[in-house]
């Protein structure tokens, strides 16, 4: 796997700002992310190696979560590319801005000056999409890029980022090769919907993130829901392991836990019962099928004490 290069005095306040992996640990901690030792070890090579980082599993565990985190923690912009079926190079790199060029076009006839095609297709005519803009960051600290669900594009789009992931180089034909003096941290996302190419995942680190157990989710829902009912947030992470458990096709992730004990919080719950689950029910499961199985198996075994 290549490696991208950084300039000494980038990879020296590397060093200084995240010397270890207890210490990312730690600081992720303190923008209330919490990450197993897996999870932060693979983080801690992203940053430092540097190389991309590929985050698969299923959906509302934490791995869109993990690139606006480690934003906070460099203190820097963390720019989103969100793929989806049919995206290309001028939706994710750049376009031009075409009535801007017929602009320029009509006054140099105005003027009777002549407008090459150099003139007309230069940086001050381009618009930059995510990847252009993280790639022309100038820092001090390398932006954090976050290509969201990889899995929802094509083929022919994971092989539009491969000099991208390997050399944080793009080459715009008109312009040339332009090739980052900050290389983003890479941050790749998918919910495994498809397999993505081994050319992508040769160029990336791989960690699968599984869902917590029980008492992680407590830790992590509370720091979410400042203030919610400790009773409250045991009792909602138990029922979310059991709806996992079920015969459902759509299974809660860490994110409906946080939405669902944030809807019971604000309707003034701190002991989930019958009731209570019943009512809000569609902040955990967003699938009337699910909900229908659920109802089926019995709401208050959601809520019997194991």
């Amino acid at each position: 796997m290549s490696r991208l290069k950084r300039s000494d005095e980038l990879e020296e306040e590397m060093r200084r700002l995240i010397p270890s992996v207890d210490k990312l640990g730690q600081l992720l901690g303190d923008v209330d992310y919490l990450a197993d030792e897996g999870l932060a070890t693979s983080a801690f090579l992203a940053l430092r190696l540097p190389q991309p980082l590929l985050l698969e599993g299923e959906a509302g565990v934490g791995k869109t979560e993990l690139a606006k985190a480690l934003a906070q923690v460099m203190n820097t912009p963390l720019i989103r590319l969100q793929c989806y079926e049919g995206i290309d190079a001028s939706e994710a790199l750049y376009e031009w801005n075409y009535p801007r060029q017929l602009l320029s076009i009509r006054i140099a006839d105005a003027k009777g000056e002549d407008l090459d095609e150099k003139g007309l297709f230069g940086p001050d005519y381009l618009i930059r999409r995510p990847l252009l803009e993280a790639l022309e960051h100038k820092g001090p600290r390398p932006a954090v890029l976050l290509i969201d669900e990889l899995d929802r594009a094509d083929d022919d789009f994971e092989a539009f980022l491969l000099e991208l992931l390997a050399e944080a180089t793009v080459t715009i034909p008109e312009i040339g090769t332009i090739t980052a003096t900050h290389p983003p941290i890479v941050i790749l996302t998918s919910n495994r919907t498809r397999d993505l190419h081994d050319a992508v995942k040769r160029r990336c680190l791989y960690q699968w993130i599984d869902y917590p157990d029980p008492q992680r989710e407590v830790d992590i829902v509370r720091r979410r829901v400042k203030g919610a009912s400790a009773i409250l947030a045991v009792q909602v992470a138990d029922a979310v392991s059991r709806m996992r458990a079920s015969d459902i096709q759509k299974p809660p992730g860490i994110a409906e836990a946080i939405d669902w004990v944030s809807a019971l919080d604000l309707l003034g719950v701190d002991h989930l019962d019958v009731e209570s689950a019943d009512r809000t029910l569609g902040s955990v499961l967003k699938y009337s099928e699910d909900q229908d199985v659920v109802r089926a198996a019995g709401l208050e075994q959601l809520i019997e004490e194991r």
